[in-house]
């Protein structure tokens, strides 16, 4: 990032609060991250996502007084500039339905590398949506098992039609690849990736990547499933 760019804003949410210390010590390291504020339940994080307008808040989920959950879709709905990414010790699928749905761009477990975290919050910034490998594993098989979806009613196959190129390009973010991966599978740019998702966002009228492969799955238009 270059040194004149502003670094990324971000509020950290959870109640314990070795770990929150623990965690801003870690990303403050990092010259393109700034935690700006810290918040010990989803109601004060709400309250600090009105006052700071971080760019991105790294959210709990399970918190007293009010969940990660909940605060997302509140954060959402108020303050809908900001990002949000669930950060939680849980593999289990009982809030990611209802995260995706009210607008987290990402869906993580705490186990990964600082590493990853910083990796994953940069691909937050550029519109990517991040899941852990288990959760986007459980996510889509329960898509595919006929399960509940948490894309956006409005997406049917009625929508205006994708290109063949915006088809092929959500195919391969349905298989989980990144836009540089997706890029050199294509032999086009990571630019022009993101443009193509850009647009099929708009005409699917879905808000994020993990929304994007939930609907390919759901309509069998991934490889080998129908689509070309």
């Amino acid at each position: 990032m270059p040194e004149t760019s502003q670094p990324i804003r971000i509020l950290l949410v959870d109640d314990t609060a070795l770990f929150r210390s623990s965690v801003a010590e870690l990303v403050n390291m990092q010259a393109d991250f700034e935690v700006v504020g810290e918040a010990e339940n989803g109601l004060e994080a709400v309250e600090k996502a009105h006052a700071l307008n971080p760019d991105v808040v790294v959210m709990d989920v399970e918190m007293p007084v009010m969940d990660g959950v909940e605060a997302t879709r509140l954060i959402r709905e108020q303050v809908p500039g900001v990002k949000v990414v669930i950060l939680t010790v849980s593999e289990s699928d009982d809030h990611l339905f209802d995260a995706i749905r009210f607008g987290a761009q990402g869906y993580l477990l705490k186990n990964l590398r600082p590493e990853e975290l910083y990796s994953l919050i940069r691909a937050v910034m550029r519109n990517e949506s991040p899941l852990a490998p288990a959760m986007a594993k459980r996510l889509l098989g329960q898509i595919r098992n006929g399960g509940s979806s948490p894309i956006a009613p409005s997406a049917t196959p009625d929508t205006p039609a994708l290109t063949r190129r915006e088809l092929e390009v959500l195919q391969l973010v349905a298989d989980g690849m990144s836009n540089k991966e997706i890029a050199t599978n294509l032999f086009i740019t990571a630019g022009t990736v993101k443009n193509h998702i850009h647009n099929a966002l708009e005409k699917l009228q879905l808000e994020n990547r993990t929304q994007a492969a939930a609907y390919i799955v759901r309509h069998g238009l991934g490889r080998g499933e129908g689509g070309d």
